[in-house]
């Protein structure tokens, strides 16, 4: 498999991204991937993003070393709900630590464990964003006002997430993306007539191939827009896109 990543800040944004993805080995053949876009109305937006992407950085290294010293493996579903499980349990530590507000523990978040070598993967998505599977889109759409975990941070763990319903579950994917919402938000800013609809952007940065060769595939992808197309992203934006290729594994 290759994995590309792309994350961009956007033009309306002067400051921070408040965007955040993680790419991370969590077991022998599994790959814990993580797409975040801090709430621009929260307090200091970016900081929400990049701890729980943090943490989930620091949960994927704890099970890689668990797996190996256990040999007890996990099936994706239980393992993805025992990771949210984690993040929930210390995000509310470092809050207590640090005296935050709920305010400042907004971001939305698209999380998935890939098993690499069957090419399946389950996933969570809290708040909006967007799935791309061989190009079949799964939107997760809540009209401007998402879902945000830091709401969540005082229920109880298994009645919030056995009430989720934006769970995923994939398999035999060739060709699999997660991003955030900031993918609606291309602009040209200087020639409205030539405006690309929203399918003509994710067609070409989520389904289309070309140069594909090349490790920085979505920044090229992100420059042609610019550069070709005068098309500029307005908002931040995180994408991990996955290709299955026979020839190597990750």
């Amino acid at each position: 498999m290759r994995i590309y990543k792309t994350l961009n800040i956007g033009d309306f944004h002067t400051n921070n991204c408040e965007d955040f993805l993680v790419d991370e080995q969590i077991a022998t053949n599994e790959k814990l991937i993580a797409v975040l876009d801090g709430c621009t109305m929260g307090t200091e937006s970016v900081f929400a993003s990049i701890l729980y992407g943090k943490i989930l950085r620091n949960i994927s290294k704890k099970e890689f070393y668990k797996e190996f010293v256990t040999n007890e493996p996990l099936d994706l579903k239980s393992k993805l709900k025992e990771v949210i499980k984690q993040l929930i349990k210390e995000t509310k530590s470092i809050k207590s630590q640090l005296g935050l507000d709920t305010n400042e523990l907004l971001s939305t978040l698209i999380i998935g464990i890939i098993n690499t070598k069957e090419s399946k993967a389950e996933f969570l998505a809290v708040g909006d964003g967007l799935i791309c599977k061989d190009g079949e889109i799964i939107e997760y759409e809540q009209d401007d006002k998402p879902d945000y975990l830091g709401y969540h941070l005082a229920d109880d763990f298994d009645k919030w997430y056995d009430s989720q319903n934006q769970k995923l579950s994939v398999s035999s994917f060739k060709d699999l993306s997660i991003c955030t919402d900031g993918i609606y938000t291309f602009k040209n800013l200087e020639n409205k007539a030539k405006q690309k609809s929203e399918d003509d952007i994710i067609q070409h940065l989520l389904i289309d191939n070309e140069n594909s060769e090349f490790d920085n595939f979505l920044d090229r992808k992100i420059r042609f827009l610019k550069d070709k197309w005068n098309h500029t992203v307005t908002d931040d934006l995180a994408i991990i896109r996955i290709k299955t290729t026979p020839q190597q594994d990750i």
